[in-house]
């Protein structure tokens, strides 16, 4: 379990490293190309299995302990230790980021963007997945920044460099505001270290924030918590977010919702919950009240992009909604309460699965009609996807009802928890105010079944008997990357108690400040 573990973290540099070697002989294939673009795959593929093997051999009947630990010392002057290990809240995030970088190589093998270099695409894609594993599975505070920044650089290369329209801009954007971000983090990061001795995240879990004095934790929340807010993104630093996925190629859109927004929620329930409960006691209303505004706001963000004449981008528009579903993440972590970050965490996997769906599905859509603007897809000739690709319709239509959280599909449980864990908000907490912040969610709720409903009518539906236009239907290719993100979101709605039961005796023992 060590070395799978290890080997997890560590395959994809190593991977990203050979990539840009030279193919062995007999490896080449019918070109360089398509060499590369099979690496990809056969390394995305062994880190998935590995992840796969991890939660095999994981102990179920103990998630709330710390499994296939690593604990080397390796800059003793400041006790900063490579330190991993996963539990219920780490694995379903481990597997998770896994299974969409596979998904998204096995895509790029047939469907490549264009842009310079396959080499360097690849590279770029398995450095970016070494990234969010390593996020997800260290247990030392220094090494958890590093790898939160290690992202950083191959996402600006995938927007820059294989993006579409006013793409470097885009890219600009994108890594000012999270290195902005960054480095307020750190200070927080080292404030809390060298306050309380040691950067263990285990350690500082289990010690609940009782080294720490209220002004300490305060002021580590604040800072720590506006690099996380960035990354998540939180309104109103949610700005970079639009602009990236609508430049981004279709698989690092995939990535950047699927995964990247992640890291900044699981750094809230890793850190800062366990760590300085006083601090996240004292801004939990502040992080509520922007969770409800994001909700709110994204939601009628996309309702202006999907109404007749606005010229909306589809891609755009996904974007602004998952500025919505992660206010709702974020709420289930203000509310303090167990119910409340279990929602949050099951509404991150849902947002992976369902999110990654629709970007793929958007990304097929603008490569048959060569734009993702609402008013050409709606016209008189548009898109007609029920008719023209029904399969591709239909797969469109499942991802928006799974996304507006419909019951019995993934993106239900993890809005309604995290509702009801504002309904009843840990104690000290202004029950009233959380009470308003649930009721403009459910509010947000409904807008978003509103803005979903009018893309899948103006984008599926319409007559076809306009000018000719024949668009393929699903690929084999597509069906074999879009399947498992379907059949996982159905599997997820109908069988909650799957990932409920792993992250919930973790929450626990994370909220009771290490005792199980």
């Amino acid at each position: 379990m060590q070395f799978l573990l290890a080997f997890t973290v560590a395959g994809p540099l190593i991977g990203a490293v050979s990539a840009l070697l030279p193919a062995p002989p007999g490896l080449k294939g019918r070109n360089p190309d398509q060499a590369v673009l099979r690496h990809g795959v056969t390394v995305t593929g062994a880190i998935l299995l590995a992840t796969l093997a991890l939660a095999a051999g994981f102990d179920h009947d103990q998630p709330s302990k710390m499994q296939a630990t690593t604990d080397i010392s390796w800059i003793p002057a400041l006790d900063v230790r490579i330190h991993l290990g996963i539990d219920g809240i780490s694995l379903p995030l481990l597997v998770l980021t896994a299974l969409l970088t596979f998904l998204c190589a096995l895509y790029s093998y047939f469907k490549l963007p264009e842009g310079p270099s396959a080499k360097a695409f690849v590279a770029l894609l398995l450095f970016l997945e070494s990234g969010t594993l390593a996020t997800f599975a260290v247990l030392d505070l220094i090494l958890f920044f590093l790898a939160f920044e290690m992202v950083l650089i191959p996402m600006y290369f995938l927007i820059a460099r294989w993006g579409g329209a006013r793409r470097q801009a885009a890219a600009w954007k994108f890594i000012l505001y999270t290195l902005l971000g960054s480095v307020v983090m750190l200070l927080g990061l080292l404030l809390i270290g060298l306050k309380s001795g040691t950067f263990d995240m285990v350690a500082l879990a289990t010690d609940n924030g009782r080294g720490l004095t209220s002004s300490v934790q305060v002021t580590a929340v604040l800072a720590i918590g506006i690099g996380l807010a960035v990354k998540t993104p939180m309104w109103p630093l949610h700005s970079w977010l639009p602009d990236a996925h609508t430049a981004a190629p279709t698989v690092g859109s995939v990535l950047l919702a699927g995964v990247l927004l992640k890291m900044g929620t699981y750094g809230f329930v890793r850190i800062l919950l366990p760590v300085a409960p006083d601090g996240m006691h004292t801004f939990a209303p502040y992080l509520a009240a922007f969770a409800a505004a994001g909700i709110v706001y994204g939601s009628l963000a996309c309702l202006a992009l999907a109404r007749p004449g606005a010229k909306g981008d589809l891609k755009r528009l996904i974007a602004y909604s998952s500025v919505g579903h992660m206010g709702f993440v974020l709420l289930g972590i203000a509310s303090m309460t167990p119910t409340g970050v279990n929602g949050a965490l099951f509404a991150n996997i849902a947002h992976g699965l369902i999110t990654g769906l629709l970007f793929f599905l958007v990304g097929a859509i603008k490569d048959r009609y060569g734009t993702a603007d609402l008013d050409t897809l709606a016209g008189a000739t548009g898109a007609a996807l029920y008719g023209r690709a029904p399969r591709l319709g239909g797969l469109l239509a499942f991802a928006a009802i799974a996304s507006l959280g419909l019951p019995g599909l993934a993106g239900f449980w993890g809005e309604m928890l995290a509702m009801f864990g504002a309904f009843d908000p840990a104690e000290g907490l202004s029950r009233p105010a959380f009470l308003t912040f649930m009721s403009v969610a459910a509010f947000g709720t409904l807008l978003t079944a509103a803005y979903l409903l009018i893309v899948v009518r103006r984008v599926c539906m319409g007559a076809t008997d306009g000018e000719p236009r024949p668009v393929a239907d699903v690929q084999s290719y597509e069906f074999a990357a879009w399947t498992p993100l379907a059949a996982l979101t159905v599997l997820a709605g109908l069988w909650p108690a799957v990932l409920l039961g792993l992250t919930d005796p973790a929450v626990q023992k994370l909220l009771a400040g290490g005792k199980s």
